[in-house]
Order: C-alpha cells, then sequence, then structure tokens
C-alpha cells in the first residue's frame, strides 16, 4: 500500500504491485485526475516521499520512473 501525493489535494490510496530501483507499476482506484508528476508516500503518516513521473498508463495501472 502507498499514497499518491498531489499538492493542494487529498492523498489517493493506491497498490504498488511492481518494485524497482528506478521504476514502479501501480494500481489505482481511479485514474483521472492524476497528473504525470506527483509524489508517492510508501507510509502515509511519515514524511518520506518520493518525486515520480508517469511514463505510462493503462487503465487503472500506472508506470512510473522516480526522479532524482
Amino acid at each position: 500500500m502507498a499514497w499518491i501525493v498531489i499538492s493542494g489535494r487529498a492523498d489517493r490510496e493506491c497498490s504498488v504491485v511492481d518494485l524497482a530501483a528506478t521504476t514502479a507499476k501501480v494500481v489505482v482506484q481511479d485514474g483521472t485526475g492524476i497528473p504525470d508528476r506527483f509524489e508517492l508516500a510508501f507510509f502515509q503518516a511519515v514524511d518520506k516521499r518520493r518525486k515520480c513521473e508517469v511514463i505510462w498508463r493503462r487503465g487503472r495501472m500506472l508506470g512510473i520512473r522516480f526522479l532524482a
């Protein structure tokens, strides 16, 4: 379980189904309104987030790349 964090909006829960050092696949309930760049939080209560960029979209699944 993880959370998509978009500035100024409520966090969106998602599932990480494939995690690598520089990329991941995440599944969301609703992919509408998710921008091309956002932050991914693996722990909602802790302020440790990874900046991400969407590299592909297929329905409810997103392929993301972690940014430096």
